[in-house]
């Protein structure tokens, strides 16, 4: 299962992007989004996903 970006409480802040150790998340029409592709919930990487754990808005969320 991967994370997802609620677009419409993003601040396009780009913490997680900075974050993320898979390059899952881009921006894209205003918003970051995640790819569900390549995210892996930064299992076997850290012991949390780290978008969420850096995300001010609270907007990284399980899919």
């Amino acid at each position: 299962m991967a994370y997802k970006i609620k677009g419409a409480e993003c601040t396009a802040c780009g913490a997680c992007e900075a974050e993320c150790p898979n390059n899952a998340i881009s921006f894209k029409k205003g918003t970051y989004v995640i790819d569900p592709a390549t995210c892996t919930e930064c299992n076997g990487q850290f012991s949390s996903p780290q978008c969420a754990s850096v995300c001010p808005a609270d907007c990284c969320v399980p899919a």
